[in-house]
């Protein structure tokens, strides 16, 4: 078994209620499945990650304690604020592996966990009795036991931001959040404007060979093309920019992800009818569809 379950997809910050209902209201937060019994996969730490939790505990064919590996794309908030309503962390014996990248000086545990300070939270994190070990990353690769492989990129984003290729019997998810393309810095600069086109290029293309073929994809899409120019800068993309690197990288099955908060499900669905006739005039035999909380893919 191989597949991957959402339970947070909005961007941003939490957005509950009547209009965001189909497709959920949570921030970041995917659970990577496999027939692996002794530890769970998360990517990011958003706000669903709190249901995913309950979800762990009550489920009989979860081995207790429970044993996470949890990668962040990066430490923004939105992609973090779950941990301290992330139920495991309060169990005595519980195992995570916290898996990211950081910048700015401070250390991966300095930033996570420093959410529980006093300041910020009534429970400090130093009171927990689960056992956490932090892994701090640049680009590479590991395998974790069982076989399941990571790669990991950086993509461009304000802060240092990484994709992950998750591998595992012959079979490709990737996770592309909070991704903008790269772009020409020097269009203005005649000195200096055919190496910085060149420089773009090159580093969308090296995005887009990392994520060649994967069976599932899933991308930042915060923006329409119409939107997205008063956005520049921001570290999101656009529907239309997911479905060109998915056609040209042979991607089988994309998932828009990590949704605008001001987003409604009536639009959703509406820019979900427009994307497929995009696909369906490009001659495209790719799949795509906005994440919602629950969906599941199984490959």
């Amino acid at each position: 078994m191989f597949g991957v379950r959402f339970w947070g997809v909005r961007g941003s910050i939490p957005v509950p209620g009547v209009e965001t209902s189909k497709y959920g209201g949570n921030t970041a937060t995917i659970q990577i499945l496999t027939d692996i019994p002794d530890y769970q996969i998360i990517v990011d730490l958003g706000t669903g990650v709190r249901a995913l939790g309950n979800a762990l505990f009550k489920d009989p064919s979860v081995p207790k304690p429970i044993k996470c590996h949890i990668f962040l794309s990066h430490t923004h908030w939105d992609h973090i604020m779950g941990l301290p309503f992330f139920g495991p962390i309060y169990a005595p014996s519980t195992e995570m592996d916290i898996y990211g990248p950081v910048s700015f000086g401070n250390s991966l545990e300095q930033i996570v966990a420093g959410q529980m300070n006093y300041e910020h939270f009534p429970v400090n994190f130093s009171q927990l009795e689960c056992i956490t070990r932090y892994h701090e990353l640049n680009e590479g690769e590991l395998e974790l036991p069982g076989g399941v492989k990571v790669s990991f990129i950086y993509i461009n984003h304000p802060i240092l931001c990484l994709g992950y290729r998750f591998e595992y019997k012959g079979k490709v998810i990737s996770t592309c959040f909070d991704h903008e393309p790269y772009r020409n810095l020097f269009a203005d600069d005649p000195e200096n404007c055919e190496e910085g086109e060149i420089t773009a290029q090159m580093s969308n293309e090296r995005i887009k060979n990392f994520f060649r073929n994967s069976d599932v994809l899933i991308h930042d899409s915060q923006y329409t093309e119409k939107e997205f120019p008063k956005f520049h800068g921001w570290g999101h993309s656009t529907f239309k920019y997911a479905i060109e690197q998915s056609l040209e990288s042979g991607i089988k099955q994309l998932v828009f992800f990590h949704h605008d908060p001001n987003r409604s499900d009536e639009k959703l669905d509406a820019l979900k009818r427009m994307c497929d006739r995009y696909i369906n005039n490009k001659n495209g035999k790719l799949k795509a569809m906005p994440a919602y909380e629950g969906m599941e893919i199984f490959l």
